[in-house]
């Protein structure tokens, strides 16, 4: 028997936003809080994911609900269960809906059946506590198959896609195909990008909302020098004899992580001053881990004093991902082939999930050390990651695929137009390492540019507007696309 389990989140207040985006979009955000607990009052919003941590979304829903229950809604966090079948089917969808096949597995009328029988078992289980008219966001495929059953008992459904692809294929049309059924039965749709909705879809169902940052959580908080290296040193990445760091007494007790990471791949010693490459992501095929090391073992290792830092997940901390262990894998026999001189230059690093703001720290301390942060993705939802290191000031090299280009301009970091060419990924970070003033210059403008677009209150209201019109009926003019 499979049943949701909701996942307990901490209220944060907007008044955080005060002084952070200025008084004439402080008072929008306001104004829309207001208007929303009004419309809200007896109503609870359930989101729904496939895992708690891990992954952009776990991340997102966080904030979400942290800050819906800051402003006085009813709103809650139900994680769906599965066994490894169905998350091999999800994950099958996932990367078909991007446009690649992913495994070799079919997804015809066995996994139709099995896909929908643990999603029927899920949904009795909420509607247990749903009451009709409540609305419900359901969370890219692993979940779309409560739709059906949870619009039947009187919730208003929302199906939530934070993946897809420009592009049609015979990949993204058999998972289009296999989702659709279910889908038809949904209220309403958002996606991260107007291109990624299926042409099937009604227009006027359909909403546009790139995801945001939060700059207030471990994540993205500010750090100082100090505790950046202090919080290395902590982490197991640097020698001690390289480290010269402030007493831990000092610090802001949020950045005191009680957890180490794990260093698969270390050949070092490793010097804290010298400049480092970050990219941070999921062990997942489409993040191209093994591409970035290539790329830079071929342009960057030994002509520049320069290091590579791969960071992802431990693989267990992720259960809705069935492919972390193998891609970590592949990554780490990479690694070994290369040779002594650039394997001393090259860290894979896995962070513990057991304590997420632990991870949280550690992910910011990374990406704040880091020169310039890339993520050379094969295809990408929205690609978050690049915003979070554009808000430590950092400019950030990335392919051009997905919600990428929405973020990154020519003037805050360098698109690499085809993501499978090293060579030019690699020439292009190899460029940029060698301009130190470009690097600061393109930082302090990445900085600016997610303030100004990618920061939480453009979010928030963006999904006030949406519950509105799932209350009242009435198109909110001007919202339904919201471009980053």
């Amino acid at each position: 028997m499979f049943a949701p389990n909701e996942i307990d989140v901490s209220a944060r207040s907007l008044s955080r936003f005060r002084s952070l985006i200025g008084p004439q979009r402080y008072r929008e955000l306001e104004v829309g809080a207001a208007g929303a607990k009004e419309l809200l009052a007896g109503r609870t919003i359930w989101n729904v994911s496939s895992t708690a941590a891990g992954g952009g979304v776990a991340e997102m829903l966080q904030i979400l609900v942290g800050y819906a229950l800051g402003i006085g809604i009813d709103a809650k966090w139900i994680v769906i269960e599965g066994d490894p079948e169905f998350f091999s089917i999800t994950k099958r969808v996932h990367n078909r809906l991007h446009g690649f096949p992913g495994d070799d597995g079919e997804l015809g009328d066995r996994e139709t059946r099995h896909y929908s029988d643990v999603s029927a078992k899920n949904a009795e289980g909420l509607v247990k506590d749903a009451k009709a008219g409540d609305i419900v966001l359901l969370h890219d495929p692993q979940t779309a198959g409560l739709g059906g059953r949870l619009e039947e008992h009187g919730e208003k459904v929302v199906w939530r896609c934070h993946v897809g692809s420009d592009h049609e294929n015979r990949w993204t049309e058999e998972a289009w195909s296999f989702l659709r059924p279910h889908l038809d039965l949904c209220r309403g749709y958002v996606f991260s990008r107007r291109s990624f909705a299926p042409r099937w879809l009604p227009e006027d169902r359909t909403w546009v909302i790139p995801p945001s940052i939060d700059p207030f959580s471990p994540k993205n908080r500010n750090m100082t020098s100090a505790d950046v290296v202090t919080t290395l040193f902590d982490m197991g990445i640097f020698d001690e004899r390289f480290t010269s760091a402030p007493s831990s007494s000092r610090r802001p007790r949020w950045t005191r992580i009680r957890s180490r990471a794990t260093v698969l791949c270390d050949a070092g010693p490793h010097d804290v001053r010298t400049p480092m490459v970050v990219q941070v992501s999921r062990w997942d095929r489409l993040k191209d881990m093994q591409g970035v090391m290539e790329g830079f073992a071929g342009h960057v290792a030994g002509r520049s004093n320069v290091s590579l830092a791969l960071v992802g997940p431990e693989v267990d901390g992720v259960a809705d991902d069935p492919e972390g262990r193998a891609v970590l894998s592949e990554c780490v026999r990479a690694w070994d082939d290369l040779p002594t001189q650039i394997k001393r230059t090259i860290l894979i690093i896995s962070l513990p999930m057991g304590d997420l703001s632990d991870n949280a720290v550690m992910v910011n301390a990374l990406q704040r050390h880091a020169s310039v942060i890339v993520q050379k993705s094969l295809a990408e939802g929205f690609g978050l990651t690049v915003a979070e290191g554009m808000w430590k000031g950092r400019p950030v090299v990335a392919s051009a695929v997905g919600g990428i280009p929405d973020q990154l301009t020519a003037d805050t970091g360098i698109l690499v137009q085809d993501p499978y060419d090293l060579d030019e990924f690699g020439s292009a970070l190899s460029s940029l390492l060698e301009q130190p003033g470009m690097i600061t210059s393109m930082g302090r403008r990445a900085r600016r540019h997610v303030l100004e677009r990618f920061v939480g209150d453009r979010h928030l209201l963006a999904y006030a507007n949406l519950m509105r019109e799932l209350v009242t009926g009435a198109p909110v003019s001007g919202t339904r696309y919201v471009e980053g």
